[in-house]
């Protein structure tokens, strides 16, 4: 047995993450504001998400883009300086924790985090591993293109940490960032699909078609490159995830496995489902139309919503209905996709 898969892990101090000068702060999700076109990625920064679905998000094919505001929080690229990108630095600290722990893991860690300055460089050349398509498109090449959508769209990479952030805070598997990094398919589909969306808006329609492709094939989640997400999306297991071209996810919603955002047939134009801020989607619903799916509303397992559901309100059924009637629903006192609770809803007794 080679003497390497039992040695300790050679990390020099030069990949040891620098220690912030200012303590840890809370960063909340992003909101929407303009995009930056700025050669520069720093800084990036962090505001508490307000819901920003409104009528005119509905308005097929002029939706605003989702960003991220500038506050004064500044975020560098790197994990060293001042202002400690403080996101980076714990998934270089969780990650430098993995390769002590396990030996095995030391050259594959140093690779895809502790090698990299800045978690854009990192995300790029992860992605790029993950989507290259041997002999035929390499992952030198696409990683180049995942790096130059993140460096222009200092956007993506404030929704990637609030998405991080997400990940750590309502999935209880989620023991670190850094694992929501490496492992989670629904944490990297959501990202390939914002260099996608970045890509579709500014013409070059192909390649976002491409990463689509391979997205669908390499971690089994569909977005077309149209849709429109929000920041600090939480897609927990994600795999037979289907979200169509027109619809809208705002900020802060989280959404299960083998879900359909989708249309009722061959209607063009404005078709797809509206999912305001804060919403929880429980696995295996289906979402089919133009309808609206009010903030912080819960839709049960197993739903189909053809009809718009109200705000704090919570659907269930095939096809769905309200709980306590549509005249005098059930108001839900905290934003569903917060809490991720499944099952306070039910009144079924074994």
């Amino acid at each position: 047995m080679s003497t390497f898969l039992l040695s300790r892990p050679a990390i020099t101090d030069s990949l040891r993450p620098a220690a912030p000068r200012n303590p840890p702060r809370h960063m909340a999700a992003c909101v929407e504001c303009c995009r930056s076109n700025s050669a520069s990625i720093n800084p990036l920064s962090f505001t508490h998400s307000h819901s920003r679905i409104d009528e005119n998000l509905i308005d097929w094919p002029a939706f605003p883009d989702l960003a991220c505001p500038s506050d004064d929080l500044p975020f560098p690229a790197g994990d060293s300086g001042e202002d400690a990108d403080e996101v980076w630095a714990q998934i270089r600290a969780e990650a430098l924790s993995d390769a002590d722990d396990e030996p095995i893991l030391s050259r594959y860690l140093s690779d895809l985090i502790l090698c990299h300055d800045s978690l854009e460089s990192a995300l790029a050349d992860l992605l790029a591993r993950k989507l290259c398509i041997p002999n035929l498109i390499p992952a030198s090449d696409l990683r180049d293109l995942f790096a130059q959508a993140l460096i222009d769209d200092q956007s993506i990479m404030c929704a990637v940490r609030a998405d991080l952030l997400a990940a750590r805070d309502r999935d209880p598997a989620c023991s670190k960032m850094a694992h929501c990094f490496l492992y989670y398919k629904g944490f990297l589909a959501c990202q390939a699909h914002r260099v996608a969306h970045r890509l579709w808006n500014t013409g070059r329609r192909a390649a976002a078609l491409m990463i689509q492709s391979r997205s669908s094939e390499v971690f089994a989640v569909d977005i077309h490159p149209a849709a429109r997400i929000g920041a600090g999306l939480l897609l927990d297991h994600a795999t037979g995830l289907v979200i169509g071209e027109t619809a809208v996810v705002g900020d802060d919603v989280s959404i299960l496995h083998n879900v359909t955002l989708g249309g009722t047939g061959k209607d063009t134009g404005d078709r797809h489902p509206k999912i305001e801020d804060g919403v929880l989607v429980g696995a295996g619903t289906q979402i089919l139309g133009n309808v609206r799916i009010g903030k912080g509303a819960k839709v049960g397992a197993g739903s189909v919503v053809l009809k718009d559901v109200p705000a704090r309100t919570t659907a269930v059924g095939n096809p769905a209905r309200l709980l306590g009637g549509k005249e005098n629903p059930v108001r839900l006192d905290r934003l569903a996709g917060l809490t991720m609770d499944h099952t306070s809803w039910s009144d079924y007794v074994i």
